[in-house]
């Protein structure tokens, strides 16, 4: 199926329904020229939409990207790239992180030269800042939107109030709000996307370009007989990761979900995939990759789209058994 494209939320920017992330691969798991490879890749097969975080990898991330963006010399309209501001590339000095004008302005400019790029499409807040009034940080995502550094400005990982709070402050004041949520989404971590964020696509369009689809790896099903060499989890510091997803009741679903994927024709990173993005408040599916036959099966989760039937999504909600209970306003 050739790619399909979504608005981001109620913008008129186009963005794949799949699209490919940098966290933990890129300047960390895989080398350059896999990464230039996974990014040809995608480009090749309509994703538009790069994401990436001054964070990730410490800011290698950001630079291996941008010499990539260098070397192949896209049409730069043809493309959407990404940064988020909170963390840090590293620095841990006082106004090296979070959300203060300070922080957010630096971050800007500091992803600007690593992606070298004249413009941010998309610029994420990575975390609330509990230190930063939220005034101050929707004034400082504005102010870099009316110099042209970024296009667009949003959260990741924010709650329903703290989303709301920006836009009702950006409301009163004539400025620009957050148009999308950066939020970890799949199969087995729901409530917030579904419940929790329900009034926002409503009121103000929220798009949504979620992080996490296959849980870590979980739900490609690489784990089903045990731990594989190269997988992520052995990383370092990634140890968090591996006691959250890899307990025997999701390893169980897995394998059922994977039996019914066989049933469809289809993989069991496809079926997940897919079931993702049949969401309608999904804008797009962030893929991490770090191997090239990784990207190149989960571009055909497109494809599993039409086999969603009522029917299947009721056995997939049978084998998950976590359905969000809707609040009964």
């Amino acid at each position: 199926m050739d790619m399909q494209y979504r608005r981001l939320g109620n913008s008129g920017l186009q963005v794949s329904t799949l699209s490919l992330g940098s966290w933990v691969t890129f300047g960390n798991q895989i080398g350059d020229n896999v990464a230039e490879d996974l990014m040809k890749m995608a480009y090749d097969n309509g994703i538009n939409f790069f994401d990436n975080a001054e964070i990730y990898a410490q800011g290698k991330s950001e630079i291996v990207m941008g010499n990539i963006l260098k070397k192949m010399g896209w049409d730069r309209t043809s493309y959407v790239v990404s940064s988020k501001v909170f963390f840090g590339d590293g620095r841990k000095k006082p106004n090296q992180t979070g959300l203060s004008r300070k922080h957010i302005w630096e971050a800007c400019h500091d992803a600007l030269r690593r992606l070298q790029v004249d413009y941010l499409d998309l610029f994420f807040c990575h975390r609330p800042d509990r230190n930063t009034p939220i005034e101050e940080t929707v004034r400082a995502m504005n102010t870099l939107i009316e110099q042209g550094k970024v296009l667009y400005w949003g959260t990741s990982e924010w709650n329903a109030q703290q989303i709301t709070e920006a836009h009702l402050y950006a409301r009163q004041n004539y400025l620009i709000g957050p148009l999308m949520e950066q939020p970890q989404y799949n199969m087995f971590h729901r409530e917030r996307f579904e419940v929790d964020y329900a009034p926002l696509y409503k009121n103000f369009g929220l798009g949504t370009t979620i992080w996490s689809p296959l849980a870590s790896g979980l739900l490609s099903g690489k784990y089903n007989n045990g731990m594989p060499e190269d997988t992520r989890l052995n990383l370092k510091g990634m140890d968090w990761i591996k006691d959250i997803w890899i307990t025997d009741e999701y390893l169980t679903k897995v394998k059922n979900l994977a039996a019914l994927a066989a049933d469809l024709g289809t993989t069991m990173p496809c079926l997940a995939l897919a079931w993702c993005a049949k969401n309608p408040n999904v804008s797009t599916v962030i893929l991490g990759a770090s191997k090239v036959s990784q990207l190149e099966e989960n571009l055909k989760a497109l494809d599993v789209l039409p086999f969603l039937t009522p029917d299947v999504m009721e056995n997939i909600e049978t084998i998950l058994g976590n359905k969000p209970k809707q609040p009964t306003f």
